[in-house]
């Protein structure tokens, strides 16, 4: 998916997160089945919140993502 600005199945960081000293951040990865997966960068193991692509991209311009 184009806008993503990465290849599928790789997690991607948002450089908005990588603020010292929380070091809290947010990633984002494009599965093969046309689903985004968010989930806690400093608790990777917890539970991934996943939604279709379209929604994704609805949730970002609502934000003011272009």
């Amino acid at each position: 998916m184009r806008g993503l600005g990465h290849e599928p199945g790789r997690w991607r960081t948002s450089s908005y997160s990588n603020d010292p000293p929380n070091g809290t951040c947010v990633e984002v990865v494009l599965r093969s089945t046309r689903q985004v997966g968010l989930r806690d960068s400093a608790h990777r193991g917890h539970a991934v919140l996943e939604m279709p692509a379209h929604q994704w991209v609805s949730l970002l311009r609502s934000a003011g993502y272009s």
